[in-house]
C-alpha cells in the first residue's frame, strides 16, 4: 500500500508508523541503551543502541520511504550525517561541491577531511561543460545543493548526475531546503539524499539531527558499518520529535511556501531591495529547471538591499522576524551568511562566488504574511540612511 500512496499521507503512515507490541499509533520512546539477550547469540533484534534502537529505526524506515531509498539513516546533527558519507571516500579522492554551499560542509572538508589528504574544488555545478572540465583525476565524489544555500542557485540534479556517472562518481545531494516533499533527488539519479533534520523536517526550532538516505544496499551497507563505527547517532528521544515533526511536514511547507512566495514578490518589488534571490520568481536563474525537478520554489529566500540602507539598522529593527542561526521552523528568521552560516568560507572565495556582505537570508515562518511583511517593511524604513 505504502507505494501507491502519496507523499502527504506516506508521511504519516511510512516507515513503521505503528507499535507491533501495542498498537500504538506514535512509535514509543525507547529508551534504553542495551537489550536483554535470550542467550549467547539469541537477541531479539536488537543489542545496543548505537547499532540500533526501535524509536531511530521507525525515524530512518520514515526517511528511506519519502526519498525513495533503500535505506535510511539518522545522526545527531546534520553535520554528522554529512561527516558519515564523506567518510566512504578514501586518502587522496577528490571532491566537487557547488560553488555556494553550506559554510558547514566547506569547514568540514576545509578543516578537517583535509588532514586525511581528502581534498575539495568548487565547482560550477550549473554549467554542464564547466562542470565536466572539472572532472580530474582522483575527483570521486560531487556534493550537491539544489536550491544552494544561501545563493538560492539551481542546479540540474538530472544532469549534473548523468554527467557524473559516466566518469564513476558518486553524487551527494543536500536536499535539507526542499525536503522530500517538494523535491526528491534520488528519482532525479542521486546515490546519496543529506538532510539537515533540524530544519523543515523537524519543523520546530526544538531538535538538532541528520538524516541520510541511499539508492542501493551496498551504500546502505557502508554507512551502516560507518553509521555504528563512528557512533554519532540520533538518540531515542530526537528520534520521536523528528518523527512527530514529519507528519505535519506537507501542511506547514504549503503555508510556508505561499509565504515565501508572497514575501518573494513583495521584495522584488520593493524600492529598496537591489536584488532578490529566489527559485520561485520567473527571472531567477534556474526557474525552468527548479520547476522542472522540484514541486515550487520553496521557502527560503535571499536578497541584497540598495547601498543607502543599513544592514545592522535593519536587522536591530525586527520585531517579529528573529536574527538567528538555522532556519526551517514555523518562525520567520533571518541570517547575515556572511558573518554567520558562511563566515568559515574566505572572503576572497564568499566574494568570488557571491556572497556579499549585503546578503540577507529569510527563512519564512507560517506566520500570517500580512505580519511578516509589515515587520520587514518597517525595518527596511528604519535602515534607510537620511
Amino acid at each position: 500500500m505504502k507505494n501507491s500512496v502519496n507523499t502527504e499521507t506516506l508521511l504519516i503512515h511510512g516507515g513503521i508508523s505503528v507499535d507491533e507490541r501495542t498498537g500504538a499509533v506514535n512509535i514509543p520512546i525507547y529508551q534504553t541503551s542495551t537489550y536483554k539477550q535470550d542467550g549467547l547469540g539469541k537477541m531479539r533484534g536488537y543489542e545496543y543502541s548505537r547499532t540500533g534502537n526501535p524509536t531511530r529505526e521507525a525515524l530512518e524506515a520514515l526517511i528511506a520511504d519519502l526519498e525513495g531509498g533503500v535505506a535510511g539513516f539518522a545522526f545527531g546533527s546534520g553535520m554528522a550525517a554529512m561527516t558519515a558519507v564523506l567518510s566512504l571516500l578514501h586518502s587522496g579522492d577528490r571532491v566537487l561541491i557547488s560553488s555556494n554551499v553550506y559554510g558547514g560542509t566547506f569547514r568540514l572538508l576545509d578543516k578537517v577531511f583535509d588532514h586525511f589528504n581528502i581534498s575539495y574544488t568548487i565547482a560550477d555545478t550549473t554549467d554542464l561543460s564547466v562542470f565536466e572540465s572539472q572532472i580530474t583525476d582522483g575527483v570521486k565524489a560531487v556534493v550537491i545543493e539544489s536550491p544552494a544555500n544561501p545563493l538560492m542557485t539551481v542546479t540540474d540534479i538530472r544532469a549534473v548526475a548523468e554527467v557524473s556517472h559516466k566518469h564513476g562518481l558518486l553524487v551527494v545531494v543536500d536536499n535539507t531546503f526542499m525536503t522530500p516533499y517538494l523535491q526528491k533527488p534520488l528519482s532525479l539519479g542521486a546515490d546519496i539524499v543529506v538532510h539537515s533534520a533540524t530544519k523543515y523536517l523537524g519543523g520546530h526550532s526544538d531538535v538538532v539531527s541528520g538524516l541520510v538516505v541511499v539508492s542501493t544496499k551496498d551504500l546502505a551497507d557502508k554507512i551502516a558499518f560507518i553509521q555504528n563505527s563512528t557512533g554519532g547517532v540520533l538518540g531515542p528521544f530526537d528520534s520521536f520529535l523528528l518523527i512527530r515533526g514529519i507528519k505535519t511536514l506537507a501542511v506547514r511547507m504549503d503555508r510556508h511556501v505561499f509565504n515565501a512566495e508572497k514575501a518573494a514578490q513583495f521584495l522584488s518589488s520593493h524600492k529598496a531591495v537591489k536584488k532578490v534571490f529566489y527559485p520561485g520568481l520567473e527571472n531567477s536563474q534556474g526557474f525552468e529547471i527548479n520547476k522542472k525537478q522540484a514541486k515550487n520554489g520553496g521557502a527560503m529566500i535571499s536578497f541584497e538591499l540598495h547601498d543607502n540602507y543599513d544592514i545592522h539598522t535593519f536587522f536591530e529593527s525586527l520585531q517579529l522576524v528573529s536574527l538567528a542561526e538555522s532556519l526551517g521552523g514555523v518562525e520567520s528568521l533571518v541570517c547575515h551568511p556572511s558573518t554567520m552560516t558562511h563566515a568559515s568560507i574566505p572572503a576572497d572565495i564568499r566574494k568570488k562566488v557571491g556572497i556579499t556582505d549585503g546578503l540577507i537570508r529569510l527563512s519564512v515562518g507560517i506566520e500570517l504574511i500580512d505580519d511578516i511583511l509589515a515587520d520587514i517593511d518597517q525595518a527596511i524604513a528604519k535602515s534607510e540612511r537620511k
